[in-house]
């Protein structure tokens, strides 16, 4: 094995197997890796608390000239919260998450307020805490599919609308993803590449995918997080994902 990223994260979770397990997928999955599948890295990284950069340096290093700044923020902002909405971080990560440090704007203060969450946060409470948000006995308490905010059912037609979407765009689902593609997680790790790799596009189209699979329900999805009767770390992660939806939508709403 010489590809540094998949060592890292082996080494750090204990073995191929304990990999395996903390992501979900078989050992032989794994096993047979060269190095961490574009679509496994944030997974990866939330469960061993390597950084991205250093499991896929190629994806996620220093941002090439052709991406300018304002883009390597956003796509770092839809990669937290990708990360925080696939699996509940690990100790690691959530010392990382605790040297955040924001300006005044309403986003830099929801920066602030999730490090603080996080600094001296217990990983296993915060488990318990995702457990219940979004997993549940049964079902969570809340149920973070674009179908299901759409239509009140998984796997309908908005579901099969993104698919078609991502197929026109080059985005294959891994055999290895148990959750569907409208999954909240999986939808801002697909910003994240839509923005700087590897399924990178222009902004309109950015737009174009953003207007049609998140705006119509994520914004509201990230306020059902903030009042959760279950979150306390995940309340202001709900703050920080609501409020970075309004500043996508101006955004993407301004004059270019």
């Amino acid at each position: 094995m010489s590809d540094r990223g998949l060592e890292e994260a082996i080494r750090a979770a204990g073995g191929i197997t304990e990999l395996a397990r903390r992501i979900g997928i078989s050992q032989p999955s794994v096993s047979n890796w060269s190095q961490i599948p574009a679509a496994r890295v944030l997974s990866v990284e939330a469960a061993t608390g390597v950084g991205r950069a250093i499991l896929r340096p190629d994806l996620y290093g220093e941002p090439s000239d052709s991406v300018d700044d304002v883009d390597a923020a956003r796509a770092q902002q839809y990669a937290l919260l990708a990360v925080l909405l696939a699996h509940p971080p690990k100790a690691q990560l959530l010392k990382r998450i605790a040297k955040l440090r924001g300006d005044v704007t309403p986003l830099g203060q929801a920066h602030t307020a999730l490090a603080q969450a996080a600094d001296g946060a217990n990983a296993e409470t915060i488990e318990r805490e995702f457990f219940d948000l979004f997993i549940g006995v049964g079902r969570g308490e809340l149920m973070p599919y674009g179908s299901y905010y759409l239509t009140g059912f998984l796997n309908e037609r908005p579901l099969a609308r993104l698919r078609d979407d991502l197929r026109a765009l080059g985005v294959e689902r891994v055999d290895t993803q148990h959750d569907p593609e409208d999954h909240a997680a999986i939808l801002c790790e697909i910003m994240v590449g839509l923005i700087r790799g590897p399924f990178r596009v222009s902004v309109e189209q950015q737009r174009q995918f953003f207007d049609r699979h998140l705006a119509p329900w994520i914004g509201r999805f990230f306020r059902d997080v903030e009042v959760a009767a279950a979150a306390n770390f995940y309340r202001q992660v709900g703050a920080l994902g609501r409020i970075f939806v309004e500043v996508e939508t101006k955004a993407f709403a301004a004059p270019a």
